[in-house]
């Protein structure tokens, strides 16, 4: 599955397994491909080119399950969540400089994943702030967890206000939206600024972490 790439979690979080031997099967576990690819492109500022993400899901898909499948074998709905119906899975999938993430779960289940870095970004932050009903800016990981959250759900940026997010533990946590819920953590490379990232699930389930180091 590759090396581990000096990856190491929040402390404290049980249920993970890392660079686990071979490919999963499809099953009740959300697995969790995150991989860094150390020689993307980058534009004419300088800003890393990431691959579709009809790419990372073929990619993510070949490395969890061993599955050789094309973009076409993919599918979107009407909210723009992404399937593989073949193979009975809901699919998000994130990237975020050098690193992207693949999240898979049942086909029964809703799924969404985000990563997001620790740029400065006020504005944003403050207008999360306000619709979240919070009397103080909103923090980078609730902006991961919503940005997971309007990725597996009806929810849009439109229509997110009156959403409310719960104080962080470890773990799935209600959001009070239907029975979608979320969870967050922190990644912190050796090299690279931390990331965080968040998943949301219309249902709690077991999460496995593979990780993987691309050239």
């Amino acid at each position: 599955m590759g090396a581990s790439m000096g990856l190491l979690l929040d402390p404290g979080l049980t249920g993970y397994t890392l660079t686990p031997d071979g490919p999963e099967a499809p099953g009740e576990t959300v697995n969790v491909l995150i991989s860094r690819h150390r020689r993307l492109p980058r534009d004419r500022m300088g800003q890393r080119l990431s691959a579709s993400g009809r790419s990372l899901i073929v990619q993510a898909l070949a490395t969890t399950y061993g599955a050789e499948v094309t973009p076409g074998d993919l599918a979107r709905d009407a909210h723009k969540r992404w399937s593989v119906p073949a193979l009975e899975l809901t699919v998000s999938v994130t990237h975020c400089g050098e690193y992207s993430a693949v999240a898979f779960a049942p086909a029964a289940r809703a799924i969404g994943v985000d990563l997001q870095d620790e740029r400065d970004r006020p504005h944003a932050l403050r207008w999360l702030g306000d619709l979240l009903g919070r009397q103080e800016q909103a923090t980078i990981r609730d902006f991961a967890e919503c940005e997971a959250l309007i990725k597996a759900s009806h929810l849009t940026k439109e229509t997110f206000a009156g959403t409310r997010l719960p104080e962080w533990r470890p773990g799935w946590r209600a959001t009070g939206t239907g029975t979608y819920q979320v969870r967050s953590l922190v990644l912190r490379a050796e090299d690279t600024p931390p990331l965080h990232l968040a998943l949301a699930c219309d249902a709690p389930a077991p999460v496995r972490f593979h990780l993987l180091e691309q050239e």
